[in-house]
């Protein structure tokens, strides 16, 4: 059962533009999923960079935000050559994790944006803890990127929090 589209709202943070390259096209004649992955991570760097999170506050604290979860669902197929837009929502953050989605559309151009009735082609949600690299732990955000990150919070679309589903039995 395919979800009903859901309108594309404004991002709150700016959306990542990629074009699907022809190594990115398996056997199957379409996007891979590896590379459904390497698209939603250029948007988490994005997103990283685009509250605080950038290299310079990585070099200066040593602290990172690392993915310890995520749900990615593939809705349609992507060809080679199609121009992508990812919509990155943040969910919600606390002390120490971070909840958001990206959603991968196919637009017109290199810097469109997805039509206010597109539907996405894929989605992740994500979980990730805000980590200090030299102790190996989870460590508290600095307040003004919490404050950013929950400054940014827009409603989860209505697939997230979903689990994946069991394969019905054949009778």
């Amino acid at each position: 059962m395919t979800p009903a589209p859901a309108p594309a709202p404004a991002p709150a943070l700016p959306l990542l533009h990629r074009q699907v390259r022809a190594e990115w096209i398996d056997y199957n004649g379409h996007m891979s999923e590896a590379f459904h992955v390497l698209v939603f991570g250029y948007a988490t760097d994005a997103m990283m960079i685009e509250t605080g999170l950038h290299a310079g506050y990585r070099e200066s604290t040593g602290c990172s935000l690392y993915t310890v979860e995520a749900h990615i669902r593939y809705l349609s197929d992507v060809p080679e050559g199609a121009h992508l837009a990812v919509h990155t929502r943040l969910l919600g953050a606390d002390a120490k994790k971070a909840r958001f989605t990206h959603e991968m559309y196919v637009v017109e151009g290199a810097e469109d944006a997805p039509a206010p009735d597109a539907a996405p082609v894929a989605t992740t949600e994500l979980l990730a803890l805000h980590v200090d690299q030299n102790a190996g732990r989870a460590t508290p955000f600095p307040e003004e990127i919490r404050e950013r990150l929950t400054g940014l919070t827009e409603a989860a679309p209505e697939w997230a929090g979903r689990s994946i589903t069991a394969v019905p039995k054949d009778d």
